[in-house]
């Protein structure tokens, strides 16, 4: 390295979002963590200019052409970047993978296992003998059979991949048929064809087909139910023969016409046929039925491609194991092979070694080979890529990894520091944004933003080592990095009182990997459930007691894998998740808690609103008269860019703002000055604390003060709720729900401390004391140690994940678990309560 080599990354007036014209030196080739509360401006620095930068400029050295193709971050709102490396971005929400992707594609496990298998197994002939495995293979030469002298070419790796040629033709490759579903093409049996009852011709266009039906001999003024089997069979699978029927125009007269008839099946099969969009075929998903595909059986491979075999496995029977089964088979394959074939057989072995060793650090070890990728965590999709990272051995590279913690149990955090310790040492640069401790200890150089959110964040307030940041007083994160703040914030209950307003008793068969399961949740609490990855927490929460509780409280009967459930009065269930609310920048703060439909009606009632004939509907930036006529409301326009990819930028007519000018017209409150009197653009681009401040209205400042003490009043009410972060969306999922009575109500959430930063923890714990005051039952799947040191009652599961996990290893209050000697959770958790004493 010469002395003029740049050290630093230089952000010099950076703008996005709610930065400040910020200045900050990055360093190179170190592990720089980048802190602050929830909304202070951190992932705008990291995602918003860092990776942004990084990634554009590494893009404008390629082809136009090959840019039109490629996902591009748009020009950062910064005066200056300089010495920014080539960037790649580990989200903290990867992209979905499509049906096609499996966890041993993504990983490419699969492409070692396509080779051992083409190279290494016992290959079968055309007439079904096996011909022992031989060196021959692999110099590319066909092979005879020992029994009937038939010569034949082995397949290639490419053969025996269920996206190519290894494909299963009934399924194509994908282990699922889509059939129709006979049950749903009349979902209801008591309704005559007349009135409908065929669901596929109703919602089709079929509008004739019961006149056509009835030419057939089918009844069609009788409730489908009481029809003969004959009449059923014509409705649902009669020919395609044409009948002669009357149809009346829109004026009343009268066509006499040939249609040909096409039953309930045909009818959805035809559609299925040509359906080209995903909102095409979402029409037509409620009359089909996904399962397992008969012919392969779900495995997604071909009868040729299952052929093959490595003593007494098939490649099938391999990607159907865990990833710890895999690697325990692999080494075993070697010694049974011929003495020529052996050191290219250990080469292969390496190699699939090398490439799952990152994973199982990375606590991914429970996962089979042939799970569907879209089925993954979000948390297990970024330690894939991130893993794959690590192999691709790059160096002088820009790594902004945001949130790789998420999902993570903290006796997974050391595999992914050692992840981030192999970047780094083949010469990276690794920039992290995270709130869990030890991540952040690990930091060579600590950056942090705030101190508030929002309005009240965007400003670099400490930055330097671990040991600076905690010793510095503006530092917001340096109390918690130092101990100095208490674990427990909310008032413990006696052990013997736990369980005082009753309790939730469950009962489950064996599920996945979980084994038959029995737990008692107390009453009126809050309950974390805990455990390593793939121990079975979701399974038991999600797929169990939610899907058990929902039914209780419609009188439904219980459904596998519940065997038992006593949950008296308890009558509601909400699943409060961290999935986006809304699906474009349509929904924003104000529509979601419902603020924008009362101020709508406040500005109608003003004499100026009355002056100009506006009713409350004029005040929607949706369908209003008053929403801008260039955005249609949404407040940004789609430019194309001819080669380029279409930009997304701030509408230039209303400047983001949604209104057109006439909105300005119209201002409250009335009998105001000009400044405190405000158009209802301006009002929604306040905070949430301070539209609290500027509306005189006590029931719209009311739901603007709960938004405000749920840690929410840094977001601006015209803020698109999809950009929410996981945490943030659950906070205003659960707005509406504290000032009610919830003493029938369990609330349950999954990981709601993802992305929060331990100030904000704090803030989420005290929302939860608001619903179990409000006599609300609280169940929490986590792993912030935090949120768990904070609970009523604990329920582990593991000890491991996957196979080796799926059991209750220990359950009590947070002490009891954390003196449980086989709990994995309360070994880390016995560590973090010594901090409370010294608190």
């Amino acid at each position: 390295m010469t002395d003029d080599t740049p050290l630093w990354i230089a952000v010099r007036g950076a703008r996005v979002h709610n930065l400040r014209s910020l200045d900050v030196d990055v360093p190179l080739r170190r592990l720089v963590a980048i802190a602050g509360v929830s909304g202070s401006g951190k992932s705008s620095l990291a995602m918003g200019v860092l990776y942004a930068e990084g990634s554009r400029r590494y893009l404008e050295a390629l082809s136009t052409y090959t840019r039109r193709r490629m996902a591009q971050a748009p020009r950062a709102a910064v005066d200056s970047v300089e010495h920014v490396p080539a960037a790649l971005a580990l989200r903290q929400r990867p992209g979905v993978p499509g049906v096609r992707s499996t966890f041993g594609t993504s990983t490419e496990l699969l492409n070692v296992l396509r080779l051992m298998f083409s190279r290494l197994a016992a290959h079968r002939c055309p007439n079904g003998h096996y011909v022992d495995p031989t060196i021959d293979v692999a110099i590319g030469l066909d092979l005879t059979c020992p029994v009937c002298g038939a010569v034949f070419t082995p397949p290639g790796a490419e053969s025996l991949a269920f996206n190519s040629d290894g494909a299963c033709p009934t399924c194509s490759g994908t282990g699922t048929v889509r059939e129709i579903d006979g049950a749903a093409l009349v979902p209801d049996p008591t309704r005559t064809i007349a009135d409908g009852a065929v669901a596929p011709w109703s919602m089709m266009g079929l509008t004739v087909m019961p006149q056509v039906v009835a030419e057939m001999g089918v009844r069609t003024d009788v409730p489908f139910g009481e029809l003969t089997d004959d009449e059923k069979q014509v409705v649902l699978h009669g020919p395609a023969e044409k009948r002669h029927i009357t149809v009346p125009s829109k004026n009343g007269k009268l066509f006499e016409l040939n249609f040909t008839y096409r039953n309930a099946t045909t009818a959805v099969q035809e559609a299925l046929d040509k359906a080209a969009t995903e909102s095409g075929l979402g029409r037509i998903e409620r009359f089909l039925y996904s399962g397992p595909c008969p012919d392969c059986r779900g495995t997604r491979l071909s009868p040729a491609a299952r052929a093959p075999r490595i003593g007494d496995l098939g490649l099938a029977d391999v990607t159907a194991m865990t990833l710890d089964e895999v690697v325990a088979w692999a080494p075993g394959t070697v010694e049974p092979l011929p003495a020529d074939m052996r050191e290219m057989a250990g080469i292969l072995v390496d190699t699939l070694e090398s490439i799952a060793r990152r994973l199982l650090e990375l606590g991914l070890g429970y996962l089979g080979l042939d799970r569907a990728a879209a089925t993954l965590s979000t948390g297990e999709r970024q330690r894939v890529q991130l893993a794959r990272a690590v192999r691709n051995r790059t160096t002088g590279v820009l790594y902004v990894l945001d949130e790789p913690s998420v999902g993570l149990h903290p006796a997974n955090v050391e595999g992914l520091l050692g992840v981030v310790r192999d970047l780094l040492r083949d010469g990276n640069s690794v920039v992290v944004v995270d709130h869990d401790l030890d991540v952040v200890r690990e930091a060579e150089h600590l950056v942090e933003i705030g101190p508030g959110s929002g309005a009240e964040g965007g400003r670099l307030i400490a930055q330097g080592t671990v040991a600076e940041i905690e010793r510095d007083p503006d530092s917001v994160l340096g109390d918690y990095l130092a101990g100095r703040v208490p674990v427990r914030t909310r008032p413990r209950i006696a052990d013997d009182e736990v369980f005082a307003r009753g309790r939730v008793h469950l009962e489950t068969a064996p599920i996945h990997t979980v084994h038959a399961l029995s737990v008692d949740l107390p009453v009126g609490r809050i309950t974390t459930v805990t455990g390593v990855s793939g121990s079975g927490k979701s399974t038991l929460v999600l797929e169990a007691l939610v899907p058990a509780l929902a039914a209780a409280a419609e009188g439904e009967p219980l459904r596998a894998p519940v065997t038992a459930l006593d949950a008296p009065g308890l009558g509601r269930v909400n699943l409060v998740d961290a999935t986006p609310i809304g699906v474009n920048v349509r929904s924003t703060v104000a529509t979601y808690s419902g603020v924008l439909d009362d101020l709508r009606r406040e500005y109608a009632k003003t004499a100026a609103a009355k002056d100009l004939s506006l009713k409350a509907g004029a005040f929607s930036y949706n369908t209003g008269s008053l929403r801008c006529p260039r955005c249609e409301g949404t407040g940004q326009v789609s430019l194309d860019v001819q080669f380029l990819p279409d930009v997304d930028i701030e509408c230039p007519v209303c400047l983001g703002r949604r209104y057109a000018p006439e909105a300005w017209a119209v201002r409250w409150p009335e009998g105001q000055s000009d400044g405190a009197a405000l158009a209802l653009p301006d009002l929604l681009a306040l905070s949430v604390r301070e539209a609290a401040d500027a509306v005189p209205v006590p029931r719209i400042a009311k739901k603007l003060r709960t938004l405000d003490d749920l840690g929410l009043g840094y977001l601006t009410l015209g803020e698109a709720t999809p950009a929410l972060s996981g945490g943030e969306a659950q906070r205003l999922k659960l707005a509406g729900e504290l000032g009610r009575d919830q003493s029938d109500a369990v609330f349950v959430l999954d990981e709601p401390s993802v992305g929060l930063h331990p100030k904000d923890v704090r803030v989420l714990l005290d929302v939860l004391q608001r619903l179990v005051d409000r006599g609300a039952t609280v169940i929490v799947v986590e792993h912030d140690l935090d949120m768990i040191a904070n609970a009523d009652h604990v329920i582990d599961l593991g000890p491991g994940g996957g196979a080796a996990g799926g059991t209750v290893v220990a359950q009590g209050t947070p002490e009891q678990v954390a003196a449980a000697p086989d709990s994995v959770t309360g070994r880390f958790l016995r560590t973090h309560l010594e901090q409370l004493s010294r608190a």
